[in-house]
C-alpha cells in the first residue's frame, strides 16, 4: 500500500501595510482623538504640578522652574509630623466607606419599588424625588445643622455618615434608570417559576445591575472623599477633622504658607485615594452612567 500524503495547507501571512498608510492611519487617529487629548492634558497639569511641587525645595517652589532638582522626597515624611495626616486619612475613610454603603443600602430598595413594582402613586413619588434632585444642598445647611447640634452629635462623624443611611435622591434616579434598561422578560418568566418579589430582587435584579451599583459606589465614595463644607460645619475638633478640611485649615495657617511643597506634599497624598478607586473602577463606572440613560 502506498501512503497517501495529505496536504498541508500554506500559513497565510497578513502582510504589513506600507509606512504611508500606517502614517496616514495614525493621524487619521491622533486627529480623532484629539480633543480627547486636549482635555486630558488640561486635566492632568494641575496633578503634575501639584506632584512636581511636593518634590521640590521651598526655595525651588517659589521659583519659575518647573521641574524639581534635586528631588526632595523628604516632603512626603515631614508632612506626618506637620500635621495629624494618619488621623484625617482614617476619618475619612470611615466616612467615605460607610456612607458608600448607607447609600447603597438605602438607595436600591427604593429605586427598585420605583422602577420595577406598579403602586399607586409611584409617579408622584418620583416627582418627589426630583424635586429633592433639584434643591439646593446649600438649602438645607442651616436646619440640618441645627438638628445635629440639638442631639448632640455636632463635633463627630455622625452628622457625615448618618444622612447617607436615609436615601439620597440622585442615587435613587441613578438606580432607577438603570433598572429600567434590565428587560422585563427576565423578571416575568421569573414569577411563572415561583419566585416572589424578594427572590426576583435579590437573584436577577441585583446581579444585572451590579455595573449601575459600581458606577454608583464610585461616585458617592469620591464624593464623601472630596467633599468639604458640611464636614466644615460638624467637625468642629481637629482630632475629628476629614483630611480635606484638615488641608484648608492649614492653609490658613500662617506657619504652613511659607512652605508650599509640604502643602502640595499632603495635597497629592489626599487626592491618590480617590484616583485609584476611579481608575479600578473605570469599566463599571462608564457602563453604569452609559446605560443608565438609555431608557427613562
Amino acid at each position: 500500500m502506498s501512503a497517501t500524503t495529505v496536504p498541508v495547507p500554506a500559513v497565510l501571512t497578513r502582510r504589513k501595510p506600507p509606512a504611508s498608510v500606517r502614517r496616514r492611519r495614525f493621524l487619521l487617529a491622533v486627529a480623532n482623538h484629539s480633543l480627547l487629548i486636549v482635555a486630558a492634558v488640561v486635566f492632568l497639569a494641575p496633578f503634575v504640578f501639584i506632584a512636581l511641587t511636593a518634590l521640590m525645595t521651598n526655595g525651588q517652589a517659589l521659583s519659575e522652574h518647573l521641574w524639581p532638582n534635586p528631588f526632595r522626597w523628604r516632603n512626603f515624611v515631614d508632612v506626618f509630623h506637620q500635621a495629624p495626616i494618619l488621623r484625617w486619612a482614617l476619618n475619612t475613610m470611615i466616612y467615605a466607606c460607610l456612607a458608600t454603603l448607607g447609600v447603597l443600602f438605602s438607595s436600591i430598595p427604593v429605586a427598585y419599588a420605583l422602577s420595577r413594582i406598579r403602586w399607586r402613586g409611584r409617579n408622584f413619588a418620583f416627582g418627589l424625588v426630583l424635586i429633592a434632585l433639584m434643591l439646593p444642598p446649600v438649602v438645607s445647611v442651616v436646619p440640618l445643622y441645627v438638628m445635629w447640634a440639638k442631639l448632640g452629635l455636632v463635633g463627630g462623624l455622625g452628622p457625615l455618615i448618618i444622612p447617607n443611611w436615609f436615601g439620597d435622591a440622585f442615587s435613587i434616579f441613578l438606580l432607577r434608570q438603570f433598572f429600567l434598561t434590565i428587560p422585563r422578560e427576565l423578571e416575568e418568566a421569573a414569577i411563572i417559576d415561583g419566585a416572589g418579589v424578594f427572590s426576583v430582587y435579590a437573584r436577577i435584579i441585583l446581579p444585572l445591575a451590579m455595573p449601575g451599583l459600581a458606577a454608583l459606589g464610585v461616585l458617592t465614595f469620591v464624593a464623601a472623599w472630596n467633599m468639604f463644607v458640611w464636614p466644615l460645619i460638624v467637625t468642629n475638633s481637629d482630632p475629628m477633622r476629614t483630611i480635606v478640611v484638615g488641608i484648608g485649615l492649614l492653609t490658613t495657617d500662617s506657619a504652613n504658607l511659607a512652605n508650599w511643597p509640604r502643602m502640595m506634599a499632603i495635597s497629592t497624598m489626599a487626592v491618590v485615594p480617590s484616583i485609584l478607586i476611579f481608575v479600578f473602577g473605570q469599566r463599571y463606572f462608564v457602563q453604569g452612567i452609559t446605560l443608565s440613560g438609555l431608557k427613562g
